[in-house]
Parts: C-alpha cells; sequence; structure tokens
C-alpha cells in the first residue's frame, strides 16, 4: 500500500480534488481517482471528502493507493473474425463495440479473453492483461489488428510499429465537406490538460509526434469519407486530428458532437488495411477487411440523402 501527500498552492485554489488528483497521478485516470475519494481513501486535513470538494491553498491531501489485486484472466468463448494465423502471429477484424483488452472493472468479454480460448499461446511481454497485443483499436473502432503468439514475434512488430513500417489504413466519414483532396496533419498528441480520459493536440512538452496522412474518397456535402494512413499511432490518433482540423468523425461523441443524427453507436472508423513484415519469414502481407455493416449504412443514408459537392 502506497501513501501520496500533496499540498495545494495559490495556482490550484478552488480546483475540484478529483481534478487536482488527475493532474499530480497522471498515472491514474480520473475515475479511479474519484473511486479512491469514495472510498475514504482520499483525506483533506485528515478529513474524507466528496469528489467535488474544492481545494484551497495550504490544504494537505493524502491518498491511500491500495496494492493492486490478482489479476487471473479467463479464457472465454467468442466468435472472432480471424484472417489470418500461423505459429507467429493472428490477425483479427475487430467489431465495434469490443474492448481489446481488460482493464480495471472489467476483466471479461474482451478481445484477449476470447484469443486466450481459441489460441494456444500468446506473447507474455504485454504483461497479464495485454497478452499479445502490440497495437490497440479503440472499442467503438472496428477493424484490423495484429497479435503477437510469442515474445519474438512481439518484439519484431513493436519494432515495426517504432520504426513506422507497419502499415495502418483507415477509412472514415467525418463532419462537413473537406475542401482539398488530400492532406497531413502533424500536430503533437497528449493527455488533455484537465479532461484525463481524453487527448489533445498540445504544445507541451508531454505531448509527443503525431502525423496522419488522409484522402478524401467521396463528398456528401455536409460529410466527407476519408482514408486515412497513420504514420504514427498516438492513443485516439485520427479522431483527435480529425476534430484538430474541424472535421471530427461522424459518432464521436468525445471529439465531435454529442448530438448524433444517425442512432450509431459510436465513431465510423475502420481498420481497413493493414500491412507487416511477417516476424520469422521477412515477407511483407497485407490484409484488408471489408467495410463492416454499420459503416455500408451509413454510406448508404448518405448516398442517397446527401448532395454531393
Amino acid at each position: 500500500m502506497e501513501t501520496l501527500r500533496f499540498e495545494v498552492e495559490q495556482a490550484d485554489d478552488k480546483k475540484r480534488i478529483d481534478v487536482f488528483l488527475a493532474e499530480k497521478i497522471s498515472e491514474y485516470s480520473r475515475s479511479y481517482i474519484q473511486k479512491l475519494i469514495k472510498d475514504g481513501l482520499v483525506l483533506v486535513n485528515g478529513e474524507k471528502v466528496k469528489p467535488n470538494f474544492k481545494v484551497k491553498p495550504g490544504c494537505i491531501i493524502d491518498v491511500t493507493i491500495p496494492p493492486p489485486q490478482e489479476i487471473s484472466l479467463q479464457p472465454e468463448p467468442m466468435e472472432l473474425d480471424i484472417v489470418y494465423e500461423d505459429d507467429d502471429i493472428v490477425v483479427v477484424n475487430k467489431p465495434q463495440g469490443m474492448v481489446v483488452h481488460p482493464a480495471p472493472g472489467n476483466y471479461s468479454g474482451t478481445l484477449v479473453n476470447a484469443l486466450l480460448y481459441s489460441c494456444d499461446e500468446l506473447s507474455g511481454i504485454g504483461g497479464i492483461i495485454r497478452p499479445g497485443i502490440v497495437h490497440r483499436l479503440d472499442k467503438d473502432t472496428s477493424g484490423l489488428l495484429v497479435v503477437a503468439k510469442n515474445d519474438a514475434a512481439h518484439r519484431s512488430l513493436a519494432q515495426q510499429l517504432k520504426d513506422r513500417t507497419l502499415k495502418r489504413v483507415y477509412w472514415c466519414i467525418v463532419e462537413k465537406n473537406i475542401k482539398g483532396d488530400k492532406g497531413v496533419i502533424n500536430a503533437p498528441i497528449g493527455r488533455h490538460p484537465i479532461n484525463r480520459k481524453k487527448m489533445a493536440v498540445l504544445n507541451a512538452p508531454t505531448a509527443k509526434p503525431a502525423v496522419t496522412h488522409f484522402k478524401v474518397l467521396e463528398r456528401f456535402g455536409e460529410y466527407t469519407l476519408v482514408e486515412a494512413r497513420l504514420e504514427t499511432g498516438r492513443t485516439h490518433q485520427i479522431r483527435v486530428h480529425m476534430a484538430y482540423i474541424g472535421h471530427p468523425v461522424v459518432g464521436d461523441s468525445v471529439y465531435g458532437s454529442r448530438k448524433q443524427k444517425f442512432n450509431l453507436k459510436g465513431q465510423v472508423l475502420h481498420a481497413k488495411k493493414l500491412g507487416l513484415i511477417h516476424p520469422s519469414t521477412g515477407e511483407y502481407m497485407e490484409f484488408e477487411a471489408p467495410l463492416p455493416e454499420y459503416f455500408e449504412n451509413l454510406l448508404d443514408i448518405l448516398r442517397k440523402n446527401y448532395t454531393k459537392n
């Protein structure tokens, strides 16, 4: 069990305590900090408080971090769309709505649980809750990702990510009409300074370089079908970058409009193509996943009801 102590300075006057602590302890999410507060593990001048408590200069805040719980992931039989599999890798077409790997409070129903059931072995480099996971897709992003079945494959794929040679091409539908036919968004991304669950384009030392190449595939007046290729792979990169240039992904209530017209379950973003050098053979391999039903349905609506420019 770990105890952390903070003294509030003038610059933090009247901040909510959960916001204050999320800034001070960036490795923990704001929701986790709120749970600590509700569990009585956060004391201000020795007293329990609520998550909306406003701190004042001179306040002494003690935070007790409980020891991590032992995790035992269970293999779960789930239908997976496996595009390719051999002794080193497995390429999966993940459906929208599926979480890639377990996280605190969500240890079942994930892609990892399904892979543990269908694969005899997964790489251990990712740790207990991320076996085999080299890169991720957001819960509501569909499409291709590659999973490593042994440590050598994991190291090879991770190096390809680092060297920016792993090809990842996405299709998305964004709001408004993009004027140009193609472009490059070169804008560093880091954790949002206030909402720790979000990412943002930042001019700060903590932000990491992020580059997205995009081109217009089809126009619908108020909407645009776009192909986006990742040069880097930051969390929420395409979603953040498209919102940054004024064209958030349709259905993205985090970085776009909270009011959605089309009764969507999440952002219309699909990892359509994946290219990699096979860890054992050295052969370049490329895979493509067809657009899922939710994506095709929206395209049909736009083609029938919206004027193209």
